[in-house]
């Protein structure tokens, strides 16, 4: 078994009644982890190689806690915190950065990228599209279209009411990771594998996609796009440039 890793991550995530996932959030992932790291974790998880998304239980969560303390002290406490779950726990192990197979390995490469360890397009994400449902994300978090009526239903009969805030393939980034140094003025138009980079300040009408950032200082205002063309608004006159786009009001763009 290679203990070399492009990536790892271990999460907590949604599923719907049939097991499939729906998201996953990673606190804490991991860019080339170290060797005694890789070597520590896959006895409890088998690991032998290859990408591979491996569900553990909480007892597992607790094993793995106790094999990380002496090599990596941040992430023997996630697993620690994880072990107390009531949700589906999944640990995600990418051996090269190949082609995505599974929505947890999509939802790993997503968090590389607005945790600004990779910049846009420093991914492989082909087929990143057809592995991450279409889910309707509200004030209960994640839920299955088909389920959703049903979810509705049940909190009204409660007195509660279930906001759908949207429906889309992409959540937003903010609900699983708040870059240091930035402002959002709409969290909503920030998707998770956004790039904000530190000293950013995003408007109202600003949208950064996937795929897509900043690498700041700076004010953004218009539109960023993983299609390697940048829309920016500025003052209600639309510019488009090629790849970069810098000007007194927005920052050098990644896209």
């Amino acid at each position: 078994m290679s203990t070399t890793l492009f990536s790892l991550a271990f999460g907590v995530g949604t599923q719907n009644r049939q097991g499939a996932w729906l998201e996953v959030f990673y606190a804490q992932p991991l860019l080339n982890p170290s060797a005694e790291l890789v070597a520590a974790i896959a006895p409890v998880l088998g690991y032998t190689d290859g990408n591979q998304a491996i569900a553990f239980s909480t007892a597992q969560a607790s094993q793995l806690a106790e094999a990380l303390k002496s090599v990596d002290a941040a992430q023997a406490a996630l697993l620690t915190r994880l072990a107390e779950s009531h949700k589906p726990l999944v640990a995600t192990i990418l051996a090269e950065d190949a082609q995505l197979t599974s929505t947890p390995e999509a939802y790993l490469k997503l968090h590389l990228l607005s945790h600004r360890l990779v910049k846009p397009h420093g991914l492989n994400l082909a087929g990143v599209f057809p592995l991450l449902p279409n889910v309707a994300w509200t004030s209960q978090g994640a839920i299955d279209l088909a389920e959703l009526a049903e979810h509705q239903l049940e909190a009204r009969l409660r007195g509660e009411l279930l906001e759908v805030f949207s429906v889309d393939k992409f959540p937003k980034m903010t609900d699983y990771v708040v870059p240091a140094g930035v402002r959002i003025a709409d969290a909503a138009r920030i998707r998770l594998g956004a790039y904000v980079g530190e000293g950013t300040t995003v408007m109202h009408e600003g949208f950064v996609n996937f795929n897509a950032g900043t690498e700041g200082p700076g004010q953004r205002q218009g539109m960023l796009q993983d299609i390697g063309s940048v829309k920016t608004e500025i003052g209600g006159i639309e510019n488009r440039t090629n790849h970069a786009a810098s000007s007194t009001a927005c920052p050098a763009s990644l896209a």
